[in-house]
């Protein structure tokens, strides 16, 4: 860690380069976790860019390391990490080499944000609502409180929130209305960047659709960046403008949605899409045979190749990442070039 912080992100080189170059990039990024069991690799060596105003969704298979990753963004870390390294860019600030303190006063809410899975554990239940969504205003913007009741009514607005809202407790809310609530929360400093974790979890097929269509609004008149956690492939790809894969802690494609949700690169993420019904095509659901390895000893070479169908000798090494045609990145053999 440095002891001289920069002063805010956008003083750190010419206002060009922030405006044009990507507004997230992570170079190796590694988050392990110490265990009675091992270590665990919940993030292992991820790299990847998101511009502005863009919408990545990240998804795989239940314990992938898809929320580690964006705890790993925000530093939002448990007490038993073991190791926690490599590079975060922010507007053209590697974030990693600031202090914690620093990160929290300048980035933490500031430019990024979160929506969180459990929207009922995520909002204290004894304060109301209201004063939560702007408690981020008074403490990061230094804003007075009635400022920040306004600006937090003005976002409830936006989301759909009805006004007297602001003066309840969560469990008065319905599930749809308090994770509403956190997405105002979420939006009230104007983040750059939001990360959205399950964000329509535990909801109605029509809370979700609502909560998307709010998301969509959002990110056209603010014109933020999210980046989409979530096991709902089919509603995500309304939102999403890039797509990734990952699987046992890594990135194994990045592709922009058309490419990713119509025709994937990586063999998994082949399989992962044959998974998901669909409404406007018939097709045979395939499944994945077998089970994803343990974060704990995974297996050398593609971790991915005991499960894939496409395996072969080369397979047993660590496959490098190829750039297929526009930008699109691919971490698998098959594409190698002959």
């Amino acid at each position: 860690m440095t002891n001289q912080q920069p002063q805010t992100l956008d003083q750190t080189r010419p206002a060009t380069a922030v405006d044009t170059g990507p507004l997230l990039r992570t170079m190796e990024l590694r988050l392990y976790f110490r265990t009675t069991k091992g270590v665990v690799q919940a993030v292992d060596g991820v790299s990847f860019e998101l511009g502005r105003r863009r919408s990545m969704a990240v998804l795989g298979e239940s314990g992938c390391g898809k929320t580690s990753l964006a705890r790993a963004i925000l530093r939002l870390l448990p007490r038993n990490v073991h190791t926690f390294t490599g590079e975060v860019w922010l507007n053209g600030t590697d974030v990693m080499k600031t202090s914690e303190e620093w990160f929290r006063q300048n980035v933490r809410w500031r430019k990024i944000s979160m929506v969180s899975q459990a929207a009922m554990n995520a909002l204290n239940p004894v304060l109301k609502v209201g004063y939560q969504v702007a408690e981020p205003l008074t403490i990061h913007l230094k804003m007075g409180k009635e400022a920040a009741l306004a600006r937090a009514r003005e976002m409830f607005r936006l989301v759909g929130v009805p006004e007297d809202f602001l003066f309840r407790y969560a469990f008065e809310l319905s599930g749809g209305m308090r994770q509403r609530a956190i997405l105002a929360m979420a939006l009230v400093t104007n983040p750059d960047l939001i990360l959205l974790d399950e964000p329509t979890s535990a909801l109605d097929m029509l809370t979700q659709a609502n909560i998307f269509n709010a998301l969509k609004d959002v990110k056209n008149q603010f014109q933020v960046s999210f980046v989409l956690i979530t096991h709902d492939i089919s509603t995500s790809s309304d939102l999403a403008d890039e797509v990734v894969f990952m699987y046992a802690g890594q990135i194994v494609e990045k592709s922009n949605a058309e490419i990713g949700y119509r025709e994937p690169l990586h063999p998994y993420a082949r399989m992962l899409m044959a998974s998901v019904p669909t409404l406007r095509e018939d097709k045979k659901l395939e499944f994945i045979p077998g089970q994803p390895p343990s974060l704990i000893s995974p297996p050398t070479g593609c971790r991915f190749k005991e499960r894939c169908p496409k395996r072969f000798s080369r397979c047993d090494d660590e496959p490098p990442t190829y750039t297929v045609g526009d930008g699109n990145i691919v971490k698998c053999w098959l594409y190698a070039k002959a």
